[in-house]
């Protein structure tokens, strides 16, 4: 394999910008060629041998609840396919493992190139399969190429010569080596992005892996499975299982499983670490967890903030996904005495948002993931008001046709209150007054989560001291706190939001190596 421009700098793929008349149609004609692919079956894949069970389960567009996107083999129902999925990896990596790090990184080119060329079609299925608009699906896209473009050149960063502190008599030499077959268990939120982000990542550093896309979004990570048969990539490298978490937690508790890489819940994410901290029979190793998992994220406006720059930060970071992103604001600290100006700035763009089909290209909302987020949100709504909270703008939700929740924002909102402190993971906004900015970040930092988070504000010693107190691992000044670049904003948090690895980062493919020192006598 060519190993080619291996020392390109690396740059973000653009946007796709669908307000030329050209972009707008490419895109209509992708949606319109995956629209007559909608309800394909798709097989599991392990070792290339592609496999379908009698049992089935099926991914629905959640703004149309009645439409098939794609049908899949439950492998719930026959858990032996974990271990043959595992089987096969292990015996990948014997040979995996060997290839030169410069080859491994060329596969994750290619895919990159063919995804490139391919980006609207990839974009299109996540319009059908989670809901997403025609920009967030771009974005999405592009964030997987931009994962395969920077972890492959820093795995040939990874494998130059380390600096190690020269003696006489010896020639000691520091390399990095993969760890073995990984679980991983990537989420419906960024489909493409982060499921290519985390498989990818393991893979150029010499690991195999079992993948278990959610059940919510499997389409778009067997259209990805195939693209790597296309790229050339062996057999038995990248294996694809699909079912709920019945079939994840097989992953994550067999003894072969060398490290768990897993992107979703507080909850979920807890209960793998857990589960990964026991040793099984036949075991030899600690397992490792990369576990990146929720936020409830804080914009603060302080009272000498840009107040229009504000509201459309706000309103951007809190619907845009319809508020599904870890990183999205479900928090609105605001100074109290700007706390109105502010309101009414938000509302009015809040009520300029369309709500309607993600296959329409206006649309800025569209539906959440499925019927239980739709009935938690509406849950979680009325509790807020039912806490003090005040409905200012939107509220209600029609699941008619779709799961469509209305943006709402929620004021009178005190600290400690539930919305306040849960992950919703919807659009739904709790806004909440501070005294001052001291008050503010105290309000900030009072969660179990520390993922994002944003300040506006004109003062620099303000600023300052929001670099230093506000303990988030993104934080954000004068602008959103959401659409981190890969390479540009390396993406994790502290606390309850997952274990500190930084996806898009220089160090992330250490989470999947480990270190290995040979020292020779000369």
């Amino acid at each position: 394999m060519q190993t080619q421009r291996v020392t390109d700098e690396f740059r973000n793929e653009p946007f796709t910008d669908f307000s030329q008349a050209e972009n707008a149609a490419a895109m209509k004609a992708a949606l319109a060629k995956v629209e007559s692919e909608l309800g394909r079956e798709y097989p599991v894949v392990i070792n290339g041998e592609k496999i379908t069970l009698d049992d089935k389960f099926e991914s629905r567009n959640p703004a149309k609840k009645d439409q098939v996107v794609g049908v899949f083999s439950e492998v719930d129902t026959d858990t032996s396919l974990v271990e043959k999925a595992i089987s096969a990896a292990s015996s990948a990596f014997e040979t995996w493992r060997s290839v030169p790090p410069a080859e491994r990184a060329e596969y994750l080119f290619k895919v990159a190139s063919l995804l490139r060329e391919r980006k609207h079609e990839f974009s299109a299925v996540m319009v059908y399969e989670v809901a997403k608009t025609w920009a967030e699906a771009d974005g999405d896209t592009a964030e997987a190429i931009d994962f395969l473009e920077f972890y492959g050149r820093e795995m040939l960063r990874w494998s130059e010569q380390q600096p190690l502190t020269r003696i006489e008599g010896e020639d000691n030499r520091l390399e990095y080596i993969p760890l073995g077959v990984g679980a991983v268990i990537p989420p419906w939120n960024f489909p493409l992005a982060i499921m290519a982000g985390m498989t990818m990542a393991a893979v150029v550093a010499g690991n195999t892996v079992v993948l278990k896309p959610s059940s919510d979004s499997p389409t778009i990570a067997a259209r990805f499975v195939d693209l790597l048969e296309e790229a050339g990539l062996p057999a038995g490298v990248v294996n694809l299982l699909t079912g709920s978490a019945v079939t994840g937690e097989a992953m994550v508790t067999h003894p072969k499983t060398r490290f768990i890489s897993f992107t979703g819940s507080k909850g979920v994410g807890l209960h793998i670490n857990e589960e990964a901290a026991k040793t099984r029979e036949g075991q030899i190793w600690i397992k490792r967890v990369v576990a990146e998992m929720g936020g409830k994220d804080a914009i603060i406006v302080a009272d000498d903030a840009d107040l229009d720059s504000a509201a459309v930060g706000v309103v951007q970071a809190a619907f845009g996904f319809q508020g599904q992103k870890c990183s999205a604001c479900s928090r609105l600290i605001v100074d109290e005495k700007v706390h109105n100006e502010l309101l009414e700035k938000v509302v009015d763009l809040t009520r300029e948002l369309k709500v309607g089909q993600a296959t329409d290209g206006d649309t800025n909302v569209a539906a959440v993931i499925n019927e239980r987020a739709f009935n938690t949100t509406l849950s979680y709504i009325q509790k807020g008001v039912g806490e003090g909270g005040f409905i200012v703008t939107g509220g209600n939700g029609d699941d008619s046709e779709g799961f469509f929740i209305e943006p709402t924002v929620i004021d009178n909102v005190e600290p400690g209150a539930t919305i306040e402190q849960e992950e919703i993971f919807a659009p739904v906004l709790a806004v909440i007054k501070a005294r001052d900015f001291d008050h503010a970040l105290e309000i900030a930092n009072g969660t179990e989560f520390g993922l994002t988070g944003a300040v506006y504000s004109a003062d620099e010693g303000r600023l300052e001291r929001a670099r230093r107190e506000f303990h988030v691992g993104n934080l954000y000044l004068n602008r959103k706190c959401t659409g981190a670049l890969v390479g540009v904003h390396p993406f994790g948090g502290f606390n309850m939001s997952g274990t500190d690895s930084k996806a898009g980062g220089r160090e992330y493919l250490l989470q999947f190596m480990q270190a290995k020192l040979v020292s020779k006598k000369i």
